[in-house]
């Protein structure tokens, strides 16, 4: 599994991060990720980070999961790799300590990501 987050509500969690991404005023807002326009994948917005890699949710029992996908011209750097899981995990952190009661990064990516051709 790429980062998943341990939650009673993982519906609620990904709508939550959804929100805040979306939200109007700046308190609380999440600038640093973005949905893109397939309603679906969610990417770094840091130019330098931007479309390097994207995550896919998935909500299980008691999980939301977050796969990493490969560019489809590229493969991920292992730095994009760590980039990626590290903030994204900080970002959860910071803005829903209190909606999960862990998150777990992969070192490498399993069966479920996309990180190469």
């Amino acid at each position: 599994m790429s980062v998943t987050f341990t939650t009673s509500n993982p519906k609620a969690l990904l709508k939550a991060f959804d929100e805040r991404i979306t939200q109007t005023e700046s308190k609380g807002k999440i600038t640093t990720w973005e949905k893109l326009a397939d309603g679906v994948h969610y990417t770094h917005k840091a130019t330098e980070w931007r479309y390097q890699a994207f995550f896919k949710p998935s909500v299980e029992n008691g999980k939301l999961i977050f796969h990493i996908i490969k560019p489809q011209d590229s493969d991920i750097s292992t730095v994009a790799y760590a980039y990626y899981h590290g903030h994204l995990t900080e970002t959860f952190l910071n803005h829903f300590d209190s909606q999960f009661s862990d998150g777990v990064a992969s070192a490498l990516p399993d069966k479920n990501d996309v990180v190469s051709s």
